[in-house]
């Protein structure tokens, strides 16, 4: 019988699922943010790497 009771203990302080829910989550709340991120501000970025390529390709194609 205590071998009983000390396995429900056991199973009830396990957290190693819980564990991973969160990290889950929290990966999936990153992922949100990124996506928000690029949502907001792709069209700038994409400017500004548009900006850097033409000003690459003024110089003549020369590396120093």
């Amino acid at each position: 019988m205590l071998k009983l009771i000390a396995l429900v203990q056991a199973y009830q302080t396990k957290e190693d699922g819980a564990t991973a829910i969160e990290y889950a989550l929290i990966a999936a709340g990153i992922a949100l943010a990124i996506a928000g991120a690029v949502w907001a501000f792709g069209g700038q970025l994409e400017d500004k790497f548009d900006e850097m390529g033409s000003a690459l390709s003024n110089t003549g194609g020369t590396a120093p």
